[in-house]
C-alpha cells in the first residue's frame, strides 16, 4: 500500500497514523503508488489549489494504475465526499468523522462496487479522532505527533471547522506514550495540531499547552521539540517564557497573522488586532534574540483594499520576521466570506502575494546573514549533506553526517536558500 498526504502537519500526522494501522492489517508499505494494490490519498481543502490538486492525483493513479484500490480521505473527503466518489477509479471515500476506521474498512469491505462513501456529521462529538502514531516512513526524520484535532473558532475564510469538527485534545497519557517511544528513535520530533494552542481545554483538571510540553520534557527523553503554528492569543508570558529557557525546545516562533489591517482582521472574525500581535512579537524577538518568527499572511481577502494591504506590506516590514507562509485567498463553498462577495480580482490577488513573498525572501536572506560565524544547533535530515537548525534554517553540511542526529554546525555562509557550514578542510 502507498499513502500520500497533502496540506498541513496535522495531515502528515493523519497519513502516518492510516500508513501504520494498515501495516498492523498487514499491507506492506511501498515508496511509490505504481507498487500498491493499495492507494491512499489524505487530502486538504484550505483552497481550490488543493482540491485541484488532490484530482489530479486521483485521476493520475487510476490512468497509471487501473489495477490498484483507491481510497480517498481527509478534509477534501469530509466536505464533499460525492464529489471525489464520481471520479473513475475511486472505490472509497472516508471523512475525517471515519478516518480510524480506514483499516478495518479495507480489510473487510469487499463488496464490489464504485464509490463507497462513509462520511457523517461532527455534531458535538468530543472524541479525539486521530488514530495513534505508531511509525513513519522508513528514512523519514522529524516527525509529527499530532497531539489536538479540529477547531472551535469561526474565522469567516475556513472551512477547517466543519472538516475536522471543534477542537479536541489528545489524553495527556497518550501523548507521553507515543512520545516516549518517538522520543526513543528520533532526534526531533513536531507537535502539531488544527489550532495547537488549545490542547488542553476540553480535558478534565484544567491543563494548558504550556503544561503539556513541561510534561513531555519531564517525562520523555526526547531530544528536541519543535512546537509548529500557534495562534498569537495563546502565547502566553509563560509559554514564551519556556521555549527561551529550555534548550530542548527549538527557538522556533510561528504566529498566524492572516491580516496586518485591523479592518480586514475584523472582517475575518480573528480574535486579536494588530496591537496584540506585535506585542507577542516583541516579546518573543526581546527574550530570544535569534529565534524563527514566522507567520501565515492572507491576499486578497474579500473586500481587501489597496490602503488595507499596504497596511500589511507596513506592519510586516516594520516586525522581526524571519519567514512569511503567504498565501492567495480561495473561496470556500460554505463560509462566510465567501458568501458576502467583495471579490478581489485574481490578477490583484497574485500581484500582492509576489509583493509579500519577495518581502519574506529579503527578511530571511537578512536574517540567515545574521547568523554566520555563529554555532547552531541542528539536526540532520534524510536528505543527504543537509540539516535543519533549531531556529529553522536549511544547512549544507560540509562533510556527511548520518541522519537523525543532534548536532551543533559552525555557519560560514549564506547561500541562496540556506546557510552552509564553515569548512574543516585547510585550505591550500
Amino acid at each position: 500500500m502507498f499513502v500520500e498526504s497533502l496540506g498541513c502537519r496535522a495531515s502528515q500526522a493523519d497519513g502516518a497514523a492510516i500508513e501504520a494501522s494498515l501495516e498492523a492489517r498487514g499491507y506492506v508499505a511501498v515508496g511509490d503508488a505504481g507498487l500498491a494494490d493499495l492507494v491512499v490519498l489524505n487530502t486538504c481543502t484550505v483552497t481550490q489549489a488543493a482540491d485541484v490538486d488532490a484530482r489530479r492525483i486521483l485521476r493520475g493513479w487510476h490512468r497509471d494504475h487501473p489495477a490498484a484500490e483507491i481510497l480517498v480521505t481527509g478534509c477534501y473527503a469530509q466536505r464533499a465526499p460525492e464529489e471525489l466518489a464520481e471520479i473513475e477509479g475511486v472505490r472509497w471515500v472516508v471523512g475525517n468523522s471515519h478516518k480510524t476506521e480506514i483499516a478495518e474498512l479495507v480489510t473487510t469491505s469487499r463488496e464490489d462496487y464504485h464509490g463507497q462513501v462513509l462520511v457523517s456529521d461532527f455534531g458535538h462529538d468530543s472524541a479525539f479522532l486521530a488514530s495513534p502514531v505508531d511509525d513513519v516512513r522508513e528514512g523519514r526524520t522529524r516527525p509529527n505527533l499530532k497531539v489536538q484535532d479540529g477547531c472551535s473558532n469561526r474565522c469567516s475564510f475556513c472551512i477547517i471547522p466543519s472538516v475536522r469538527g471543534p477542537s479536541r485534545s489528545a489524553p495527556l497519557e497518550n501523548v507521553l506514550e507515543q512520545m516516549r517511544d518517538l522520543a526513543a528513535r528520533y532526534a526531533e520530533v513536531v507537535l502539531s495540531g488544527i489550532n495547537l494552542g488549545r490542547w488542553g481545554r476540553d480535558l478534565p483538571g484544567g491543563l494548558r499547552f504550556v503544561d503539556l510540553l513541561r510534561a513531555i520534557l519531564r517525562e520523555t527523553p526526547v531530544g528536541r521539540l519543535r512546537i509548529s503554528s500557534v495562534e498569537p492569543m495563546d502565547w502566553s508570558g509563560e509559554l514564551f517564557d519556556l521555549v527561551a529557557q529550555e534548550p530542548r525546545i527549538a527557538r522556533h516562533v510561528h504566529l498566524p497573522l492572516q491580516s496586518g489591517s485591523d479592518a480586514v482582521l475584523k472582517r475575518m472574525f480573528r480574535k486579536y488586532r494588530t496591537r496584540h500581535y506585535a506585542s507577542r512579537l516583541e516579546i518573543a524577538r526581546r527574550i530570544m534574540p535569534d529565534a524563527a518568527i514566522g507567520a501565515d499572511v492572507m491576499t486578497g481577502f474579500p473586500g481587501e483594499t489597496d490602503a488595507e494591504f499596504e497596511e500589511t506590506v507596513r506592519f510586516l516590514k516594520e516586525r522581526p520576521f524571519t519567514y512569511l507562509h503567504v498565501f492567495t485567498y480561495s473561496e470556500r463553498p460554505g463560509t462566510r466570506a465567501a458568501r458576502e462577495g467583495m471579490s478581489v480580482p485574481m490578477a490583484t490577488r497574485r500581484e500582492r502575494t509576489r509583493r509579500l513573498r519577495e518581502l519574506s525572501d529579503q527578511k530571511n536572506y537578512d536574517f540567515r546573514r545574521g547568523m554566520i560565524g555563529r554555532a547552531l544547533p541542528a539536526v540532520t535530515l534524510e536528505q543527504r549533506g543537509m540539516a535543519l537548525t533549531s531556529n529553522f534554517l536549511k544547512v549544507e553540511m560540509s562533510a556527511a553526517r548520518e541522519p537523525n542526529q543532534l548536532v551543533d554546525l559552525e555557519i560560514g555562509s549564506a547561500t541562496a536558500a540556506g546557510l552552509r557550514e564553515r569548512s574543516l578542510l585547510p585550505i591550500i
